[in-house]
């Protein structure tokens, strides 16, 4: 048995939160503003419509993202274990957490290798961004990859929930240029992710140019790593900072126009908030290639692989009976115009 590493201890409390607590953000994802167009004359079978999509050369029976959680103990380990399960049985896709506690602790990688289970799906290894200013290289990113057998890396960015730790690394200064060296080395398609604040046109521009090949827009509108973070809090100070960024970021809707508008050619996973297949059907709608949501599996992985196939499968069968509602056969006929916007 290895020691309970500092990462270990926080990606514990960090799954006993989510379960627990009510980190919920004090903004919503901005869906509510928007309805699919009924049509009550569909001239289409419900049977035939088509959720089918190709991406970074893997053919998906839906668009869906299980979206990065966990990994590096052994409660994370099992949640894994019971996703990509889920993710092989209905052909979707998975990312994993963070892989640093396995880079920096090698024993734990066992936690994250599910490919064996699932030697079908995409699979997403996953670092975080910041990592690169804090003595990572490419060679820790090459390393991520090849430990999961990954298609892809994911990048991710939680610049305000390092703001909030006491433990935080915060130096973001100078990390663009070294996001663009991965992004030209790696073998493989690097994915730039939020963790729940979105991204501004901005930022989605600036890491187009520097060769990402997709944003996972992570919106607000979810859970708050904020609120998270303040349940962690182990004094008052700690938590009252935390606790005053309840409202902060981006809505989820707004990243994933944000993204299309200032960086059109590139991918856009769409996840912050997001409940159900109408909430994905809508993102599709926007422009997103695929919908990810992370609660609603992790509850259901704590349940056990039947019971995270089904959530899957009533998940793709919202999206299925959205895209019949509006008259959309398959997923290009879904961003024709089959979404309106309301005050």
């Amino acid at each position: 048995m290895s020691k309970v590493t500092p990462i270990g201890v926080r990606k514990t409390d960090h799954i006993r939160i989510n379960l627990e607590e009510d980190v919920r953000s004090g903004l919503t994802t901005g869906l509510e503003r928007f309805r699919f167009i009924h049509q009550a004359l569909p001239e289409i079978d419900l049977e035939a419509v088509d959720l089918g999509v190709e991406l970074f050369g893997r053919q998906l029976q839906a668009p869906l993202l299980i979206s990065s959680m966990t990994g590096g103990t052994e409660q994370a380990g099992a949640i894994n274990r019971t996703l990509a399960e889920a993710a092989q049985a209905c052909g979707i896709t998975m990312g994993v957490g963070s892989q640093r506690a396995a880079l920096e602790q090698p024993e734990l990688a066992a936690s994250y290798q599910v490919r064996s289970l699932a030697p079908d799906i995409l699979l997403l290894a996953n670092l975080g961004a910041i990592q690169l200013n804090y003595g990572y290289r490419i060679e820790h990113c090459q390393q991520a990859v090849e430990m999961i057998a990954a298609d892809a890396l994911i990048l991710h960015f939680n610049a305000m929930q390092e703001a909030v730790q006491p433990e935080g690394e915060t130096r973001f200064a100078g990390l663009l240029q070294k996001i663009e060296r991965v992004c030209r080395a790696l073998p493989v398609p690097v994915v730039a992710k939020e963790v729940g604040w979105g991204f501004s046109q901005e930022d989605a521009r600036r890491l187009a140019e520097a060769g990402v090949a997709a944003i996972d827009v992570a919106g607000a509108g979810g859970t708050s790593w904020s609120q998270v973070e303040m349940h962690r809090a182990s004094n008052e100070s700690q938590r009252r900072l935390a606790a005053a960024f309840l409202d902060w970021g981006i809505p989820t809707s707004q990243a994933i126009l944000n993204v299309r508008q200032a960086a059109p050619e590139l991918r856009i996973f769409a996840s912050g908030g997001l409940r159900n297949g109408v909430d994905i059907a809508k993102c599709l709608a926007l422009g997103a290639s695929l919908g990810g949501m992370a609660g609603p599996y992790l509850k259901a992985a704590v349940a056990g692989v039947d019971v995270t196939i089904q959530t899957i499968q009533e998940i793709r069968r919202e999206i299925q009976v959205c895209m019949f509602g509006c008259g959309a056969g398959d997923l290009s006929a879904l961003r024709d115009g089959k979404l309106e916007a309301r005050d």
